[in-house]
């Protein structure tokens, strides 16, 4: 597991916009990559952001190529139609997916296309956002709450292993109030070229610290938070 090779969006510091979400997303996908082993599938890959994080005997990145996201510069092996993977049946011996579930139209069809390419008793890790601001717009179509994305296993045959809240209320609290600065306000500071880094440099550090010091007092509220993680093994 090599960290340092994380691009910096991923693995940011205190000055960047998305810090407390993506740590802690960071943080969940280490503690997990243990299950992914043997060939693997990254599906919905993009630019295989935490592929230094995986011991794994093959990488196989997958992607949809839709509006909404450009794939320029993206480290795609093989492009999919959008209803079905081309890989025989009991290929993989684990999927990964990061922040894609939310993007795919027809998720219900695509689980069980995904279990299929999957062999029994493979494993798959997901993680996929709940309160954070629409994005890759028009292609993100929903937000899962922890009981949905467990039915949405469940009922497809898969078995929960594990599953967990990144952030909780407090987080997401502030991550929003981030998002209101670097979606709303600042945009309307884009011809102050000087003055809108400076004001990003102080304002998201400071949002970014009172975080660090006080989620703790409210780890157990977590009926609001960022973003699931689950990891789930074909029956």
């Amino acid at each position: 597991m090599d960290l340092s090779k994380v691009k910096y969006e991923f693995n940011p510091n205190i000055f960047y916009s998305g810090y407390i979400l993506r740590r802690k997303l960071l943080q969940a996908i280490c503690r997990h990559s243990k299950y992914m082993t043997g060939k693997m599938m990254d599906f919905g890959c993009g630019s295989k952001p935490y592929e230094s994080l995986f011991t794994v005997d093959e990488y196989i990145g997958v992607d949809f190529h839709g509006e909404g996201h450009s794939h320029d510069n993206e480290q795609i092996d093989v492009f999919y139609n959008g209803k079905t993977l081309p890989f025989p049946d009991n290929h993989f011996d684990s999927v990964f997916s990061t922040e894609v579930f939310e993007h795919v139209f027809n998720l219900e069809e695509m689980v069980p296309e995904i279990r299929r390419v999957m062999k029994p008793g493979a494993k798959i890790l997901v993680t996929c956002p709940f309160a954070i601001p629409e994005h890759e717009q028009p292609n993100d179509y929903a937000r899962y709450s922890s009981f949905g994305l467990k039915h949405l296993f469940e009922k497809n045959s898969f078995r929960v292993i594990e599953y967990e809240k990144i952030g909780n209320h407090f987080d997401a609290l502030i991550q929003l109030r981030i998002s209101l600065f670097s979606l709303v306000l600042f945009p309307k500071l884009n011809k102050l070229v000087i003055v809108k880094p400076i004001l990003a440099s102080i304002i998201y550090p400071i949002f970014n610290l009172y975080a660090l010091l006080f989620s703790r007092l409210f780890s157990k509220r977590t009926a609001l938070y960022l973003n699931n993680v689950i990891v789930c093994e074909k029956i």
